[in-house]
């Protein structure tokens, strides 16, 4: 038999459901709502924490109880990579209109808050042995945030790297201003003549740093998606490697791979 506090739940989660309770809106106040059902107030909270839980509601400090507005869902697919590769050597006044962003959410171009920093960093073990050069070798450390106008949250936290070495014939390539940059990092290595060959993703998942959570205003208990990025020119070589942390209540991702016929 349901416990008071899971049948509470049930009756706020289906009015949610129903659409009786909308998105945004402001729940009633705990002593409203026990005495709405007949239960002390610490009945009521447990509810509301299985609701939170389940990311139904959130609580706003000093207002209240909200039901939860939903995010934007991502869905990334590897497909991505090609598409870049294939926009890299057009022109700007196209590579400007959409960008990997847009292609993952079906936003556009105006419907994003863009921020990028960049700063350079000297290569520790772990770094200089996926680029394969030496200890303290300058690196580019380049953090990206992009959210959705309409939310608070970024869809995913980027951190992302490249040998100063290797790109700097360009300096717009360690110019933070210069982003958002059409086209993304394949134009940009483009412009210094890299093609890229490959691109390998690792996928793991942990719960969330405290500090991720809240950037990513990640209901309790959601776990993140690591992807380690990691991209090859025809070289051979390592020439970026990025670091996403994706959430996991709102990333989906697609992986396709095309079979070779008998």
């Amino acid at each position: 038999m349901a416990k008071a506090y899971e049948r509470i739940a049930d009756g706020i989660r289906e009015s949610i459901r129903a659409g009786q309770l909308a998105p945004g809106e402001r729940l009633p106040a705990e002593t409203a709502l026990a005495a709405e059902y007949g239960r002390s107030v610490p009945t009521i909270r447990e509810a509301l924490r299985l609701l939170r839980d389940e990311g139904l509601i959130e609580k706003q400090h000093g207002r209240g109880n909200f039901v939860r507005q939903p995010r934007t869902a991502v869905l990334r697919t590897n497909s991505r990579h090609q598409w870049e590769k294939g926009r890299a050597r057009e022109p700007e006044s196209l590579r400007v209109k959409t960008g990997a962003t847009e292609h993952d959410t079906g936003l556009q171009v105006n419907d994003l808050v863009f921020h990028a920093s960049y700063r350079e960093i000297k290569a520790g073990k772990s770094l200089a042995d996926a680029f394969d050069i030496s200890e303290g070798d300058v690196l580019v450390e380049r953090t990206y945030r992009t959210r959705y106008a309409a939310e608070r949250a970024p869809f995913a936290l980027v951190t992302s790297y490249l040998v100063r070495d290797l790109v700097a014939e360009n300096p717009d390539l360690l110019d933070a201003s210069k982003e958002p940059w059409p086209g993304g990092t394949q134009n940009q290595l483009f412009t210094v003549g890299i093609e890229l060959d490959r691109i390998e993703e690792h996928v793991t998942a942990r719960p969330p740093t405290p500090e991720e959570a809240e950037e990513l205003e990640l209901p309790p208990g959601t776990a993140v998606l690591l992807l380690r990025k990691t991209s090859y020119d025809t070289n051979n070589r390592v020439v970026e490697l990025s670091d996403i942390t994706l959430p996991g209540d709102r990333t989906e991702m697609l992986f396709t791979t095309p079979l070779e016929r008998w």
